[in-house]
């Protein structure tokens, strides 16, 4: 049996459907931002590319731990 995904990453699916972008591709957007805090990406992402907060939030959470852990 699958395991299943929790956390940030639990929205992926949902996101990659809806804005029709691979995960890979949002996160490449967020890395490349000027921008560096949580809410400035969230609402970046939620004005400039008309995202959800949910979506954007699990988004930039996932790739700043991402990046926090490398």
């Amino acid at each position: 049996m699958a395991e299943t995904v929790k956390g940030p990453a639990s929205y992926f699916p949902s996101i990659e459907k809806k804005y029709g972008r691979p995960i890979a591709a949002w996160q490449e957007l967020i890395r490349s931002s000027p921008l560096t805090r949580h809410m400035e990406l969230v609402t970046w992402l939620k004005t400039e590319h008309g995202l959800g907060h949910g979506h954007a939030n699990a988004l930039v959470a996932h790739t700043l731990a991402e990046t926090r852990d490398r």
